[in-house]
């Protein structure tokens, strides 16, 4: 129960430097990734990176920190709820 309190209040803040270099605090999870798509749970909400080249370069999931390198396309925002109420994506479609 303390653990979750101090995921609650972790603040989360994202540099973005001249779009190929990234660091984001507040990161509860790492979901998905791989060279163009990253996908984060973060404590604002969920995280989807997209890019070319992506490389997670650090990552601490004790202090929710990461740091990304690559040329980033975009960086999108979805409620927690939202990739949960999906389902398992396509293995929980195939496996229904």
């Amino acid at each position: 129960m303390e653990n979750q309190k101090n995921i609650i209040n972790r603040s989360h803040n994202m540099i973005l430097e001249n779009r190929e270099k990234m660091t984001v605090s507040g990161v509860e999870h790492v979901t998905s990734f791989n060279t163009t798509l990253i996908i984060l749970v973060t404590v604002q909400g969920n995280m989807t990176i997209k890019g070319e080249n992506l490389d997670i370069k650090k990552l601490n999931l004790d202090d929710g920190n990461l740091a990304i390198e690559g040329y980033i396309n975009s960086i999108v925002y979805s409620d927690k709820e939202d990739i949960a109420s999906k389902g398992a994506g396509f293995l929980g479609k195939i496996f229904k």
